[in-house]
């Protein structure tokens, strides 16, 4: 990319807004995902008996969809990003560089 066009993009009103946004979101994603595995862990750590607790009659622990809930979590949180980023984010940054290139 040229360096000029760089620098317009980057001089251009919406990028730091997009830029800024796009952060945000990104780290408000993140802090879901680890209050999720901070509070799985500790689960682990202090309710070891509960996690342990059979499901009906079966071999089947409440932990395993405790933490098969947390990996769907994990899949989860990302299809809602990439979605994001695909559709919201790059449909700014395409008018922000059909903007830069004029």
């Amino acid at each position: 990319m040229e360096k000029a066009l760089i620098e317009a993009i980057k001089q251009h009103p919406r990028y730091n807004g997009l830029v800024a946004r796009r952060s945000r979101f990104g780290w408000m994603m993140s802090a879901v995902m680890f209050i999720a595995f901070v509070g799985f862990t500790m689960l682990v750590a202090f309710g070891k008996e509960w996690l342990a607790t059979p499901i009906g009659h079966g071999v089947t622990s409440v932990g395993i969809p405790v933490g098969l809930g947390l990996i769907a979590l994990a899949v989860l949180l990302t299809a809602i990003y990439v979605v994001r980023a695909n559709t919201v984010f790059d449909r700014e940054m395409m008018a922000i560089l059909k903007d830069a290139r004029q």
